[in-house]
């Protein structure tokens, strides 16, 4: 079983790369766990956010092999509790399925591509975040969820 973070975009805030780093470091102690941030489309000035997108997803979809479980960080995805969240990976994991793979959009959102091959959709908010923060948010949730269902002390209600 292996998760996989994909974000599209480089994190550029130092601060950020540093809270990232030390859930990825974190993580590693759950098992198998990948993070992967797929350079940004270099466009010219005259492509529409849909060019973006199109262009975009064909490099997501490039990363997700058919028998893996895609789920997209979403606006408008199902909205979780931590534990929630938890029980979610718990599914995933007694699924039989090898491989869930998260997918951080850039800031156009997803090509309709992506929607069509995605298996669900999961927003971490209802406000709106930074495509840079959210990974770290994404990061500490992944981690929460595997503290929780390991029964560790991380995760207070």
């Amino acid at each position: 079983m292996k998760i996989q973070l994909i974000a599209v975009g480089k994190t550029a805030l130092p601060y950020l790369k540093q809270g990232m780093e030390i859930y990825q470091n974190r993580l590693k102690h759950y098992g198998k766990f990948e993070y992967t941030e797929l350079p940004d489309i270099k466009q010219s000035k005259s492509w529409t956010s849909e060019q973006v997108k199109q262009a975009e997803g064909k490099r997501i979809l490039e990363q997700v092999a058919p028998g893996d479980r895609l789920v997209l960080m979403d606006e408008n995805g199902k909205g979780y509790t931590s534990r929630q969240f938890a029980k979610y990976f718990q599914q995933w994991f007694l699924s039989g399925e090898k491989k869930l793979v998260l997918v951080i959009g850039g800031a156009f959102g997803f090509s309709e591509e992506v929607y069509a091959r995605s298996n669900g959709k999961i927003s971490l908010s209802k406000m709106t975040f930074s495509h840079q923060m959210i990974r770290l948010f994404a990061l500490e949730q992944i981690y929460r969820a595997q503290s929780i269902l390991k029964g560790e002390s991380y995760h207070n209600d």
